[in-house]
């Protein structure tokens, strides 16, 4: 347990490239050093129940973001957190982790500079922003490749979350310190 971790919040929409920069970060620091945390564990409904719903993950509603933000001052503090665990690969929930932060919390997300006090549990805040053409390709590749989905069902989707998307995630990108594009 470290006394005062350092938090990098990584933002950007579905199929950005956030898991493959933290990833590649824990790879940089160290993964003894890094503790990475996957907002997507905060989803409020699995993939069924938002179905039924309408609402597209990148809506706040859709998310325990009270829950995210609690976590992140507990972080930040140097405190674990049980966080809970959300499976890509069915779209359910599986049982909570006990999460020890270590010198670097790295927190990857849709929806992670949302509001000011997650904002500001952050040392440093990233926003990934690809051309969309590529942000498409990206997220059709992975879906199809690792989630089970039809590239018709992804493009579909991304069209479904278009709204979502420009209300909820591209507003964090001007409370990013640092905005990655390509």
């Amino acid at each position: 347990v470290v006394a005062r971790p350092v938090l990098l919040g990584i933002v950007g929409e579905s199929g950005s490239g956030k898991t493959t920069l933290a990833r590649a970060l824990v790879l940089v620091l160290g993964e003894q050093h890094v503790s990475h945390v996957s907002a997507d564990h905060y989803h409020r409904f699995d993939r069924r129940q938002r179905a039924q719903r309408g609402l597209t993950p990148l809506h706040p509603d859709c998310n325990h973001l009270d829950i995210l933000q609690q976590h992140l001052l507990h972080l930040r503090a140097g405190e674990p957190v049980l966080k809970p665990v959300y499976r890509h690969r069915d779209g359910s929930f599986g049982p909570a982790e006990y999460l020890v932060p270590r010198h670097f919390v790295i927190v990857e997300g849709l929806l992670g500079l949302h509001n000011p006090a997650m904002r500001d549990a952050y040392d440093v805040r990233v926003f990934l922003d690809p051309p969309e053409a590529l942000r498409r390709r990206w997220k059709v590749l992975r879906d199809c490749s690792r989630r089970g989905y039809t590239t018709d069902q992804v493009l579909e989707e991304l069209d479904r979350r278009e709204a979502d998307a420009e209300a909820f995630i591209h507003p964090q990108r001007r409370r990013a310190e640092i905005v990655i594009a390509f």
